[in-house]
């Protein structure tokens, strides 16, 4: 049985694009034949689940019962990846219980893979939620991600104070996510796709679709350079999954 992987992708802090993030997850998990689950805490309303609802569970994350549907099936035999996108400002609180209820412990021991996604703002707040965050990655592969939602321009007013904060964190990885043509971007939000989905043209239900040419191309060429930092840091390596032969994404 492969070991359980969890990923979690959060931030304290609301518009900075996490749930985007995971949508990439998903569909690059998918594209890899990784066999994934997710579950979407914001309850009772998920957007994760609108774009991905065969795979995904709405969880409140704050309740022990639903908790235990999340952490008390890790070592089912399929599937081996659980991706969780964290609810706006409960990344810390949710670090806190996965640390009360002992899952850091055994992650740190090797029993269970597990890995954190946090989506930056471009504010010194997103500074300050590293500090936060730092005491709970003993154990986790932490990537800090700036996810270029808009035109905003991550901490270049002061390049020094922004590594004097990443580097109180051993082994921290940077990613970057481009930003999506906002047009691109907003097509499929109407559509209620993934993007692998509204790339090949095709419905929530695999049924042909109508999507205009030149905004597929630009969600192709985005998704394309996401995957290629996913590709960079070896995430299916990480979730102990075995790379194959993707359809070109390019």
């Amino acid at each position: 049985m492969a070991k359980p992987a969890v990923v979690v992708v959060g931030a304290d802090k609301g518009g900075v694009g996490k749930t985007t993030v995971s949508r990439t997850l998903l569909d690059y998990f998918s594209a890899n034949n990784v066999p994934t689950r997710a579950f979407d805490t914001e309850s009772p309303r998920g957007t994760l689940k609108r774009f991905h609802p065969d795979i995904t569970e709405i969880v409140d994350m704050t309740t022990t019962a639903d908790q235990m549907k999340i952490f008390d099936t890790l070592n089912a035999t399929s599937p081996s990846v659980t991706v969780i996108d964290v609810r706006a400002g409960l990344l810390s609180p949710a670090l806190a219980s996965l640390r009360d209820i002992g899952f850091l412990d055994a992650a740190k021991a090797g029993q269970i893979t597990f890995a954190v996604f946090h989506i930056l703002g471009p504010s010194i707040a997103s500074l300050d939620e590293i500090a936060e965050t730092a005491g709970f990655m003993t154990g986790a592969k932490y990537f800090l991600v700036k996810n270029f939602i808009n035109d905003t321009q991550f901490f270049q007013w002061d390049q020094a104070t922004y590594n004097s904060y990443f580097h109180r964190i051993k082994d921290a990885t940077e990613l970057t996510i481009p930003k999506l043509n906002e047009m691109a971007y907003e097509q499929v939000e109407v559509s209620s796709v993934p993007f692998l989905k509204f790339v090949a043209n095709k419905g929530i239900h695999d049924e042909a679709a109508n999507y205009s040419f030149v905004l597929r191309g630009y969600v192709r060429h985005w998704l394309a350079n996401v995957w290629s930092e996913f590709d960079r840091i070896r995430l299916t390596d990480i979730v102990g999954s075995k790379p194959v032969t993707r359809n070109s994404e390019k």
